[in-house]
């Protein structure tokens, strides 16, 4: 066998020259032992012996003290050994390192000798050697009164301190914590000494703080964010800074204090959800949608099917009922969808009664699955102020595909397949139709358009005279202005089209006043121009949400006012159908413009059900009868424009017919008693310039003889 190999009788081997390790240790303690210049003592401080006892002594402490060895073993060591400062002598014995403090020692003699003392804790076990030095000099005394001075400022300081701190003397292994630490995890300062403390990181944190440590102890200071769980089990977030530290004959260590920010991190969490969930509902909102969809897209493979639900006569709900009984159906809709889809799918409230679902699949089967489910759930009665709720919704279906780069394209399309399930019936579910998207594409880009048209005062006006037949000579009584857009590509873009688009998207205020203020206009220069051969008025067609609008009276005055034109020369035209809207907000409008010299007259009459009741309450002067009963007179059919012309009568209105284009029309209408005639037969509309023409050469007809 070789030198180092184990002997057979498991004995060490000896060392050099021979010598055996326990041969070593004896020499050691017999030259301790018999030393009279080193006082050695071995204490024991255990559960049963709650204060330091002295098991053993050398010559050198008998010699210090004056007592023999029998006479120590045993007893306290507080007896013959105290501290300048009265902390307990058991404070000394600390199993994570040596400590060296000032003490105080009593002789036999009753005599008090200034020392230091170390105490150097056995490997195991519960026993501390004592090495006790007599002081030398006051030099040495002061100084080391100061060196204990400033342990003792710094133990009161950290161990008081708010802030949670601890601090290593070698490597992980922890030689203090103070009070506040063991607040922060309610555990005492034994649970966390030594290693301890790792057992209170949380298990996912473990590793980075571990990292983060061996950073330090290679001499960096390091920030992070760690949790630790408290002997609650509850998780307790905390900012953590690293500060490394040396200690001479101990090694690398470090400093560490402690933020909890559970509390902070609670507070942050409830304000993002609270700013991306809806208060209603608690359902997420647009911001926590996008970023669903968003983030879904990033997968190549990515499987999507959008959803967009609109509840059908929800209006109707919060008009009729109130606010409060459609925020509560609002609240179980949201309730219900979140009970109909599937594990993963996300149901977001987009917006009033709009909501959207966003299904992890690429199966328009299965989506429509879910939909038709949605459906079902939603149409269940809801009692609401004990009035029984049947809900319904439409509901729009768009596949994730090659044409969708964001969540923006997503939501476009599936916008747009609801809008068509509401135009083919309500409660029912539509998939993209691709002519419905491309439509709905040319719409918006249409809407742009408008928007620049109006800025750039593009949109312009075409006049159609309006004549009186009762006498022997027609006169000119008034002239329409109608709205006219040729778009540079498209060329000239329908007035119902671009009034529409006007009225969908904010725009019909700007487009009126700008009819208005070129009508008026118009009227200057004409009576500049033409002089008596000026038409008296004209006449300025309102859209539904105009004759509604508050700022109208006073847009209508200021106008007149600028252009210097009196109200009566100026005559409004609202359809029929837009005035029954809210035929109560209209008259109440429509009476202040008449009580300010305004005429009113409602156009397209007969199409719209008005009530006679109404009608007879509304401030208007004229009837437009609608082109469509004019042109079946020549067909026998006389019974609508010829209860029209006679309601006007019998109501004391005046009653203009439309659409005239035949002689025999006219003969017709004359008959009925309507002599104020308009339409293609008399002149189609025409620019301002045409116009003046017009009026010069002596109101020229462009009626035909047909009569059929």
């Amino acid at each position: 066998m070789t030198r180092n190999a184990a002997r057979s009788d498991g004995a060490a081997d000896p060392g050099p020259g021979g010598q055996r390790p326990r041969d070593v240790v004896a020499a050691v303690l017999h030259a301790a032992a018999a030393d009279p210049d080193v006082a050695l003592m071995v204490t024991e401080l255990d559960d049963e012996f709650p204060e330091p006892i002295i098991r053993w002594s050398n010559l050198g402490a008998t010699v210090l003290l004056g007592l023999a060895r029998t006479d120590l073993d045993g007893q306290r060591l507080a007896a013959f050994v105290t501290t300048p400062d009265g902390e307990p002598i058991t404070a000394l014995c600390r199993r994570e390192r040596a400590t060296t403090t000032a003490v105080n020692v009593r002789t036999s003699v009753g005599e008090d000798v200034a020392c230091l003392m170390s105490a150097i804790p056995a490997p195991d076990g519960n026993l501390w050697t004592l090495q006790i030095h007599p002081a030398q000099s006051d030099l040495e005394l002061a100084l080391r009164a100061s060196a204990d001075a400033h342990e003792q400022r710094f133990k009161v300081l950290t161990e008081r301190s708010p802030v949670p701190t601890m601090m290593s003397e070698q490597g992980m292994r922890l030689g203090h914590v103070n009070d506040a630490l063991c607040a922060l995890l309610g555990v005492p300062v034994d649970k966390l000494i030594g290693t301890g403390w790792m057992s209170y990181v949380h298990c996912e944190d473990l590793e980075l703080v571990t990292d983060t440590v061996v950073a330090v102890l290679a001499g960096q200071e390091r920030e992070m964010q760690a949790r630790f769980v408290d002997n609650h089990r509850r998780v307790r977030y905390t900012d953590v800074r690293f500060t490394p530290l040396h200690t001479p004959g101990l090694g690398d260590g470090f400093m560490a204090t402690l933020e909890d920010i559970t509390e902070r991190r609670a507070f942050e969490e409830q304000l993002n959800y609270q700013a991306t969930h809806d208060s209603l509902t608690g359902l997420p909102r647009r911001a926590k949608l996008w970023d669903h969809i968003n983030e879904a897209m990033k997968e190549p493979d990515a499987e999507l099917t959008c959803m967009f639900l609109d509840l059908d006569n929800f209006k109707f709900v919060n008009d009729s009922l109130g606010h409060k009984a459609g925020d509560a159906l609002l609240v179980e809709v949201a309730h219900r969808l979140s009970g109909a889809v599937r594990p993963g799918d996300l149901v977001a409230r987009f917006g009033g009664d709009e909501f959207v679902v966003v299904c992890s699949t690429g199966s328009l089967d299965t989506a429509l699955e879910v939909a038709d489910r949605i459906l079902r759930v939603l149409s269940d009665p809801v009692m609401l102020d004990g009035v029984e709720i049947h809900p319904r919704a439409s509901i729009g279906v768009v596949l994730y595909g090659p044409d969708h780069h964001s969540a923006d394209d997503l939501i476009r399309d599936c916008d747009i397949a609801m809008y068509q399930a509401k135009f083919r019936g309500k409660g029912r579910v539509m998939v993209l139709d691709e002519s419905a998207r491309s439509a709905a594409q040319e719409n918006l880009a249409l809407v742009s358009d408008l928007r620049r048209a109006l800025a750039a005062s593009q949109i312009t006006l075409n006049y159609q005279p309006i004549m009186d037949y009762s006498g022997e000579t027609p006169q000119l009584v008034s002239v329409e202005a109608l709205a006219r857009w040729n778009h540079p590509d498209r060329g000239p873009v329908a007035a119902d089209t671009f009034v529409r688009l006007a009225e969908e998207n904010g725009m019909v205020r700007e487009l009126g006043e700008a009819v208005l203020d070129l009508a008026c206009a118009a009227m200057v220069e004409w009576h500049q121009v033409l002089g008596p051969l000026a038409p008296p008025h004209v006449n300025v067609n309102l859209s539904a949400l105009q004759v509604n609008d508050p700022a109208l009276v006073r847009t209508v005055q200021r106008t007149l006012r600028r252009f210097g034109l009196q109200p009566a020369q100026l005559c409004i035209e609202i359809t029929e159908s837009a005035l029954m809207k809210d035929p109560d907000a209209a008259s109440a409008i429509l009476g202040q413009l008449r009580e300010h010299g305004v005429r009113v007259a409602i156009d397209d009459f007969g199409t719209g059900y008005s009530s006679l009741a109404y009608l007879r309450r509304l401030p208007v002067h004229y009837l437009k009868v609608d082109r469509s009963f004019v042109a079946e007179l020549q067909d026998g059919h006389v019974a609508v424009a010829q209860a029209v012309i006679s309601l006007a009568h019998s109501l004391g209105l005046g009653v203009v017919a439309e659409g005239v284009e035949t002689t025999a029309q006219m003969r017709m209408l004359e008959e009925m008693g309507c002599t104020l005639l308009q339409g293609f037969g008399i002149s189609r509309p025409m620019k301002s310039p045409d116009f003046i023409d017009w009026c010069k050469a002596g109101h020229p007809t462009s009626f035909t003889a047909g009569v059929s």
